[in-house]
């Protein structure tokens, strides 16, 4: 890697093994549990998928053909479009190819194929299905303003989810026509092989070839494809960091959200559990670790060798079901490569450098991002982070210096010396992370900052045990989308702090700018302000938080 980053010897069983654990914890908390998703089927329903009775669905004409969809509400959604030919054959592993076109009216009225997973106790979902990459539409009523502008969101995680699982309803009620995409998961979206075209990134020109249908198509739906605004969430937020600075995601979008991103975040040792190592990098790796990490996650498959031709062939000759049977085989992959055509440089560098597309950007995180890997991963099943295990992962992280971390978070100041860590890796890795991205990107183009406040936010895991996870990661995801399981948990105060951020998310998407009336006031994020402003998002208060003080920014600066 350029400036002195580098994986170090033996960087492919640490990539593999922290990628595998911070998998995972996301899991967990970026796709609801699917009811009647059983393997192989590949077919999406539960939470996230809309109900209609199948009748009545309006019908429009896509590029490739018609497609009729299922009244839900006021909207009407389209499932299951694709946007993209099946990566089947000697088209897996290779750069997304035009969808084929099709006679008649295609049924858009049911969930489409989740593309290959394997379930997990968290996510118990899974599917066998390669041709899988389709899209959803969520309509915006059809008293809202036409053209609408139009919101496409990249799921989370990496290695398992699909679009389907984010139901754009919520959204889409306020005047924005709602596309949510599926891409390559885990190994068939991130493999690499040396000669390969787009080794490391079939994922991420999955979603550029999504994005330029959106561009394309939206108008068939009543959006405005000169209007588009990409949005993730943590993973997903990651590639749109990469998409920001992809010579080929240039005119795709116009405007970017990014939720809980980890494009500028590094990870200290232990972060994601014991003997889990750190990396100066989360997610982005150079093409030769990307390769290292297919050589060793795929040598139970009987494909090695020195000829990568004949590796290629072996590995597309064999069923998803072969594949998917290696343990981590899709969570080693939870990376994107760099160094190649599609992603020229590592993102971090190029945000630094200025070096990236010039559109407006809403940022945020959750106030307690890091409480939810610790739950799951310690107080929540059953083994509960002890006083010793506190000082044993302060000496891992930060070793000579962990004296003066552990003098500046002692856990007297914590109910449990597991939030003492959860605080300091939040502040550390997340907070830190995330008021860098701001800052690189504030230098350059308007940036909106906030954070995730609520505190009470429901969580509705099926973690056994106590745990107070607080504003947890991507625990402002049922604000912002229709969600079955949370929505009953809310509160009259979380209801409308959700309606105030899907309205602040509405006026972005429409004019880069998340001000609209009767809203609370958003300054704009400006790098040279003390503090920086921050939109605090609780349902108590919506104003200015000092991001920089609440997360002791100036303490971590001041470690090396």
């Amino acid at each position: 890697m350029r400036g002195g980053r580098k994986g170090g010897p033996g960087g492919r069983r640490r990539v593999a093994v922290a990628v595998a654990a911070l998998a995972l914890a996301a899991t967990a908390v970026s796709v609801p549990p699917a009811s009647g998703s059983g393997t192989g089927s590949g077919t999406a329903s539960g939470p996230g998928t809309a109900s209609g009775s199948g009748s009545g669905g309006e019908t429009v004409r896509t590029e490739s053909g018609r497609v009729r969809g299922v009244r839900a509400g006021e909207h009407t959604v389209f499932y299951g479009i694709p946007y993209a030919g099946p990566p089947t054959g000697a088209h897996r592993w290779a750069p997304p190819r035009p969808a084929a076109r099709w006679s008649g009216v295609r049924d858009a009225t049911k969930p489409g194929p989740l593309c290959p997973q394997v379930p997990s106790s968290y996510a118990p979902i899974s599917s066998e299905e390669e041709d899988c990459l389709v899209l959803n539409v969520t309509t915006p009523p059809r008293a809202a303003r036409r053209p609408a502008p139009v919101l496409v969101w990249i799921h989370g995680d990496g290695a398992v989810g699909g679009g389907v699982f984010s139901d754009g309803r919520r959204l889409a009620a306020r005047g924005l026509v709602v596309v949510t995409v599926n891409y390559r998961l885990g190994v068939f979206g991130a493999l690499a092989l040396p000669g390969l075209e787009g080794s490391g990134t079939f994922g991420l020109q999955d979603q550029q070839a999504a994005l330029a249908w959106v561009r394309r198509n939206a108008a068939a739906f009543g959006g405005d494809p000169a209007n588009v605004t990409v949005a993730g969430v943590s993973f997903g937020a990651a590639a749109i960091a990469g998409h920001l600075t992809a010579p080929g995601s240039r005119g795709l979008f116009d405007r970017a959200v990014m939720a809980s991103g980890e494009g500028v975040m590094d990870m200290p040792a232990g972060a994601m559990g014991p003997g889990v190592p750190g990396y100066p990098w989360y997610v982005w790796r150079t093409g030769r670790e990307m390769e290292d990490i297919t050589t060793e996650m795929t040598a139970p498959l009987g494909c090695g060798g020195r000829d990568p031709d004949r590796v290629l062939r072996c590995l597309r000759a064999l069923p998803v079901k072969r594949i998917l049977q290696v343990p981590h085989i899709m969570n080693a992959f939870q990376a994107f490569g760099y160094g190649n055509a599609t992603l020229p440089e590592p993102p971090p560098e190029a945000l630094e450098a200025g070096r990236f597309h010039r559109v407006p950007v809403l940022s945020g995180a959750t106030r307690d991002e890091h409480r939810t890997f610790v739950g799951m991963l310690h107080d929540a099943v059953g083994k509960p982070f002890t006083e010793a295990d506190y000082r044993g992962a302060l000496r891992t992280a930060f070793g000579p210096h962990a004296p003066r971390v552990l003098a500046e978070y002692p856990t007297a100041d914590f109910p449990s010396p597991g939030l003492a860590w959860a605080t300091v890796v939040t502040d550390r890795m997340w907070a830190r992370g995330t008021e860098a991205q701001h800052r690189l990107l504030g230098r350059h183009v308007p940036t909106y900052a906030y954070e995730f406040a609520d505190r009470d936010a429901p969580m509705f895991l099926p973690l056994p045990g106590r745990f107070d996870f607080g504003a947890y990661h991507a625990g402002d995801l049922p604000y912002l989308f229709e969600d079955d399981q949370a929505e009953p948990l809310f509160t009259p105060a979380q209801r409308r702090l959700a309606a105030t951020m899907t309205a602040y998310w509405a006026a972005f998407a429409e004019a880069g700018d998340p001000n609209a009336p009767g809203l609370p006031e958003w300054h704009r994020y400006r790098p040279s302000g003390r503090p920086a402003y921050t939109q605090s998002l609780a349902p108590d208060r919506i104003g200015p938080v000092d991001y920089h003080r609440e997360h002791r920014l100036d303490f971590w600066s001041r470690l090396p």
